[in-house]
C-alpha cells in the first residue's frame, strides 16, 4: 500500500510552504513606457525630433516629443489592460488534481497540492508540480519547457516536471516540489497567452499592407515633386516621418487585444472563461455548431434504467463485480452511474488489485478485482466492442434488451460477456429553448453522439432538432445538405476531428463543444472550441472557451460577445482606413497644388493623438447585436471605407480650394484643415458604429465623452492659437457645419443604397 498524507499533514505543509503557484511579477508601467521608446516606430519619431531640434524649431520638436510620450503611454496602458485580464483568467482556469489523503481519493485545485501528496495522473492531465513516477510509465509532452514536441517516457522512479502534459499512460505519483521550487518555477495555467491572430486580424493585416503601399507611393510622389521644385528635403523629413506614424496603425495588435480582453472579463463574470482571446472575435462568424449530446444537450447524469444478467452469476454478484471495476481516482459519469446503481442494493466494492482506465482506442476499462484465489479480470466498455472479444456466446440472447432506451455498457468477466447495463441521460430543461434561439441566430446546429441511431433520433426530436439523424458512416460516404441533418450518431471521439475538418472544407466557421481527452484535437481545430464544465484539463487547454456551468444558454452569451467585439473593431477599422486615405490624399493633393504641405507638423501630431484617444475607450462602446453570422467580407469592408474616404476627401479638397481662394495664410488654412480632419474622424466613428442613421445610435458614456472632449479641445486650440495658428470662430463654425452636412449626406446616400440593393 502506497502511503499518503492525512488532511492535517497536508494543511501543515500548505501553511509552511504556501500554495502551489508562483507570485507573478507586477506590471511595471515605467518599464513598459520606456520599452516603447526603443522600437522602430519610436526611432522614426526620435529621428524627426532630432532634426527639428537641429533646425531650431523648438515648438515642433515639443509636439513630436508629445507624440512620442503619448504613443508609449498609450501602448503601455493597453498592454496593462490586456495583461491584467489574462492574469485574472489564468487564476480562475487552473488544473485540478486527483489526490489521495487519509485513504480517500478527492479532486482538488492544483494550487492546494503539497510536497508528499500522492496523486493520480492519466492521459490529458497537466502535471501540476514536479513529481516522481511510482507505478506505470507515462509519456509526457515537455514542449512547454524544452520546446521539443517529441514525447518523453518516464518510468517508475523517474521525475517529471510541472506544466508538462501526460499524452499516454496512467500512474500514481509523489509530489516532490511545488510552486517556485519546481523546475518550471511558474504557475501552471490553462490560458494560452500566445494567441495566433484571428481571421479579422489577418484580413486587416492585408489591408494595412495595401495602406503602406499607398503611403509609400504618395510619399515618393511628394519627395519627387519636392526634388523637382528644389525644396529643402531636411525640412520635409519630419513631415514624412509623422505621415508614416499617423497613417499606419502600429497599435492595431494591442487594440485587438484590449477589445478582446474587455469582453473576456465580462464573460468571466458570467461564468465563461476565455482561454484564447481570438475565439471571441471568431464567435461573431460562427455559422455551424457541433454539439456533443452528453453533458451539453443532456444533464450528463446518466442512470441505469435496465440491467440484464447474461451469466450464471446472481444479479448482485455480477453488479458488485462491475461496480468494483470502476475508476475510483477519476470516476467518469458512467462509473458513477454504475456505482450509484450498486448502492441501491447496498453492494460494497471488492478490492481492486490492478486497474487500467477506459481507453477509446480499445473501447473498455479493465481491472483485476477480488482477493486471491478468486481474483477475476473485469472489463467494462462498449457492447459492440466486448461482444467482438467474447470467447463464448452469452447464456441469454442480447436481443432481449431494448437498446434504443439509451447507452449500452457491457460487463465482461474473464473474456466472457456476462451482462449489459442500459444508461439513460435526460435532456436539460433549457436545451430545447436554447437550441431554438441558437438556430434563430443563423447558426446551424448538429448533435454529435456515440448513441445508436434510434436513441439519437429520440433525443434530437425531444430538443427540437427535427431533421434526420444519420450515422457517421452515412455522413462520411453519402453527401447530403446539412439542412437535412439534425445529428450524427455512432460517433467515436476520433471521428470528431474529421467532422470538423469536413465542415471547414465546406466553408463553415465551426464551433464545437467537448469534454474528453479525445475531443481535444477537434476543439483545437474548430474556430470556436468550447470545453464544457466537466471537461478534462487537456480539453480546456485546447478549447478557446471553458464553461463553468452546464447547458447551451452560455453559448448564446459567447455569440453576443463575439458580435460586440466584431462591431467595435469594425468601427475602428473602417474609421482608420477612411481617415488614413483622407489624410494622405488631401496632403498629397494639397502639396502638389499649393507648393506647401497644407497641414502643419503640430496639427498632424494633434490629429494622431486625438484619434488614438478614442481607440482607448472604443472597447466599451454600445453595439447592436445582429442575429446572423458576420462574414469576413474584404470587398464590402473596402467598399464602405472607400466610399467614406472618397466623400470626405472630395469635400476636403473643395475646402482647401475655397480657403485658398479667400487668401488665408498657410497657417490659417492648416488649422481649418485640422478642424475638418478631427470633426470628420469623430463623425465617421459615430456613423460606422451603427447600421442606421448616426443620430439615432447613442454611444457609450466613455466614447461619447472622449469624442466630445476631442471636439471641444479642437475648437479651443483653433480659437486660442495655442500650438496652431488661430482662426475666427465663424470659420470654425463653417467647417463644423460642412462636416455635419457631409456626414448627413453620406449617411442618407448609404441608407438609400442599402434599400435599393436589398
Amino acid at each position: 500500500m502506497i502511503e499518503d498524507l492525512t488532511e492535517q499533514q497536508a494543511a501543515a505543509k500548505l501553511a509552511a510552504d504556501g500554495f502551489n503557484d508562483v507570485p507573478e511579477p507586477t506590471f511595471n508601467f515605467f518599464k513598459a513606457v520606456v520599452s516603447r521608446l526603443w522600437e522602430p516606430s519610436a526611432w522614426i519619431l526620435e529621428g524627426a525630433l532630432v532634426i527639428e531640434v537641429v533646425l531650431g524649431k523648438e515648438i515642433q520638436a515639443g509636439f513630436i516629443a508629445l507624440m512620442l510620450v503619448f504613443a508609449a503611454v498609450n501602448g503601455a496602458i493597453q498592454s496593462r489592460r490586456a495583461a491584467l485580464v489574462l492574469q485574472e483568467l489564468a487564476h480562475q482556469l487552473t488544473p485540478t488534481s486527483s489526490v489521495r489523503r487519509a485513504g480517500h481519493w478527492q479532486l482538488i485545485d492544483a494550487k492546494a497540492l503539497v510536497v508528499g501528496d500522492l496523486i493520480s495522473l492519466q492521459v490529458g492531465s497537466v502535471i501540476p508540480a514536479d513529481i516522481r513516477v511510482l507505478t506505470n510509465p507515462i509519456h509526457t509532452d515537455e514542449s512547454s519547457i524544452t520546446g521539443e514536441s517529441v514525447a518523453v517516457i518516464h518510468t517508475s522512479g523517474e521525475t517529471a516536471f510541472a506544466g508538462t502534459m501526460v499524452v499516454a499512460g496512467e500512474t500514481l505519483a509523489r509530489v516532490l516540489a511545488t510552486g517556485s521550487h519546481s523546475r518550471a518555477g511558474k504557475t501552471v495555467s490553462l490560458i494560452n497567452q500566445n494567441n495566433a491572430p484571428g481571421h479579422l486580424q489577418r484580413l486587416l493585416g492585408k489591408i494595412i499592407g495595401y495602406l503602406a503601399l499607398l503611403d509609400s507611393a504618395l510619399a515618393l510622389i511628394i519627395v519627387g515633386i519636392a526634388l523637382i521644385r528644389h525644396a529643402d528635403m531636411i525640412q520635409m523629413l519630419p513631415f514624412l516621418a509623422m505621415l508614416f506614424i499617423a497613417t499606419i496603425p502600429i497599435a492595431m495588435p494591442s487594440s485587438f487585444a484590449v477589445a478582446n480582453s474587455v469582453e473576456a472579463r465580462e464573460l468571466s463574470r458570467q461564468r465563461i472563461l476565455v482561454s484564447e482571446l481570438t475565439g471571441i472575435q471568431e464567435a461573431a462568424n460562427l455559422n455551424l455548431l457541433l454539439v456533443d449530446k452528453t453533458g451539453t444537450i443532456t444533464t450528463n447524469q446518466p442512470q441505469v434504467v435496465q440491467f440484464k444478467n447474461l451469466s450464471a452469476r446472481s444479479d448482485h454478484q455480477l453488479l458488485r463485480l462491475a461496480a468494483s471495476a470502476t475508476d475510483s481516482r477519476h470516476p467518469s459519469v458512467v462509473d458513477q452511474a454504475i456505482v450509484n446503481f450498486a448502492h441501491r442494493y447496498q453492494l460494497k466494492r471488492l478490492p481492486q488489485q490492478e486497474f487500467k482506465p477506459f481507453d477509446a482506442s480499445v473501447g473498455y476499462a479493465e481491472a483485476l478485482v477480488g482477493e486471491a484465489p478468486t481474483v477475476v479480470r473485469v472489463r467494462i466498455g462498449a457492447l459492440s466492442r466486448l461482444y467482438e472479444l467474447t470467447t463464448q456466446q452469452p447464456a441469454l440472447a442480447i436481443d432481449q434488451l431494448d437498446l434504443t432506451r439509451g447507452r449500452s455498457v457491457a460487463v465482461m468477466i474473464n473474456n466472457v460477456l456476462q451482462g449489459v447495463l442500459i444508461l439513460q441521460d435526460q435532456p436539460r430543461p433549457d436545451s430545447a429553448a436554447a437550441l431554438k434561439r441558437i438556430q434563430h441566430r443563423g447558426v446551424k446546429t448538429i448533435m454529435l453522439t456515440g448513441d445508436n441511431l434510434k436513441t439519437a433520433q429520440a433525443v434530437a426530436d425531444a430538443v427540437g432538432l427535427k431533421s434526420q439523424v444519420v450515422s457517421y458512416q452515412t455522413f462520411k460516404t453519402h453527401s447530403r445538405p446539412l439542412a437535412q441533418v439534425a445529428g450524427i450518431a455512432e460517433v467515436v471521439p476520433e471521428n470528431k476531428l474529421a467532422i470538423v475538418k469536413a465542415m471547414q472544407r465546406a466553408g463553415y466557421v465551426v464551433g464545437m463543444t467537448g469534454d474528453g481527452v479525445n475531443d481535444a484535437p477537434a476543439l483545437k481545430q474548430s474556430e470556436v472550441g468550447i470545453a464544457v464544465d466537466n471537461a478534462t484539463d487537456l480539453a480546456k487547454r485546447s478549447a478557446k472557451f471553458v464553461l463553468l456551468t452546464g447547458g447551451l444558454t452560455n453559448i448564446l452569451t459567447i455569440l453576443d460577445s463575439g458580435h460586440r467585439v466584431y462591431q467595435r473593431m469594425l468601427t475602428w477599422t473602417i474609421t482608420k482606413l477612411t481617415r488614413t486615405v483622407e489624410l494622405t490624399v488631401l496632403l498629397t493633393i494639397g502639396y502638389l497644388w499649393l507648393d506647401y504641405v497644407p497641414l502643419s507638423l503640430n496639427a498632424m501630431v494633434l490629429v494622431a493623438i486625438l484619434n488614438d484617444l478614442v481607440t482607448l475607450v472604443l472597447g466599451t462602446d454600445r453595439t447592436t447585436i445582429r442575429h446572423r453570422p458576420e462574414q469576413w467580407d474584404m470587398p464590402r469592408l473596402s467598399k464602405i471605407a472607400g466610399v467614406l474616404a472618397t466623400g470626405w476627401t472630395a469635400v476636403g479638397v473643395g475646402l482647401i480650394v475655397w480657403l485658398h481662394g479667400l487668401g488665408l495664410s498657410a497657417g490659417q488654412l492648416s488649422t481649418s484643415l485640422y478642424v475638418y480632419l478631427i470633426f470628420s474622424a469623430m463623425l465617421t466613428i459615430l456613423m460606422t458604429r451603427t447600421s442606421g442613421p448616426f443620430w439615432r445610435g447613442r454611444p457609450s458614456r466613455a466614447v461619447g465623452l472622449t469624442i466630445g472632449l476631442n471636439c471641444l479641445l479642437t475648437i479651443g486650440l483653433a480659437s486660442s492659437g495655442w500650438g496652431v495658428p488661430a482662426i475666427s470662430g465663424w470659420l470654425t463654425l463653417i467647417v463644423i457645419v460642412l462636416v455635419l452636412m457631409t456626414g448627413i449626406g453620406l449617411t442618407v446616400a448609404g441608407d438609400l443604397w442599402r434599400r435599393l440593393t436589398k
